[in-house]
């Protein structure tokens, strides 16, 4: 009798955070999920600030529709897995839309700009391309929400360049995962100076 062998990659899942930790440094890929050392961040003042902020927008929004965006219901802090793209996550909104489509929301504990940084872009991104797998609808568009000391809100054009290379960054972190091999370290030396690996990133 044949065994099948199985594709290890099969089993692992990431998350849109893990991905946005790739794009601002790829090392903690590495890391994180090749070694499994944790990042401990959950320590960081800022971090549980955002975290408890976060929870209580979750809570006090539920029956919240935005004004400004033309939705007809939501859905809150909603878990998604797919297994073929290997990526898994809790999206903090999907909104139902007018035209039928669906859209993505957010929560950001930071302050807003009039730009959106890629890393957000991307992150939204791969929730939209979930929600899409997941309902069989379109998502052609996201939101992000800024919910540190104000509410506003940032459209973002989920278009197929987008989604495609919010793809290939899944593939990049899982290229590293499985061969297990410790890639370059970002270009952009400030990034080390308060990050968790510093100390064993030689």
């Amino acid at each position: 009798m044949e065994i099948k062998q199985i594709d290890p990659l099969s089993q692992v899942m990431i998350t849109p955070s893990e991905v946005i930790e790739y794009l601002f440094c790829p090392r903690f890929t590495y890391f994180l999920n090749v070694l499994k050392i944790k990042q401990y961040e959950e320590k960081r003042y800022k971090v549980q600030k955002g975290r408890r902020v976060h929870e209580d927008r979750l809570r006090n929004n539920k029956q919240y529709l935005r004004k400004k965006i033309p939705m007809i219901s939501k859905e809150q802090n909603v878990y998604l897995a797919v297994p073929e793209l290997n990526v898994r996550g809790i999206v903090d909104e999907i909104l139902w839309l007018k035209n039928g489509n669906l859209a993505p929301v957010d929560y950001k504990y930071s302050l807003y700009k009039k730009f959106a940084f890629v890393t957000h872009k991307i992150q939204l991104c791969l929730y939209g391309i979930m929600i899409e797998k997941t309902y069989g609808k379109k998502v052609e568009r996201g939101y992000i929400a800024y919910i540190r000391d104000s509410s506003k809100t940032f459209e973002i054009e989920l278009d197929a360049s987008l989604k495609q290379k919010a793809l290939l960054m899944v593939n990049n972190v899982l290229e590293i995962i499985s061969k297990e091999k410790m890639p370059k370290k970002t270009s952009e030396k400030a990034r080390c100076v308060d990050c968790t690996y510093k100390n064993m990133c030689v």
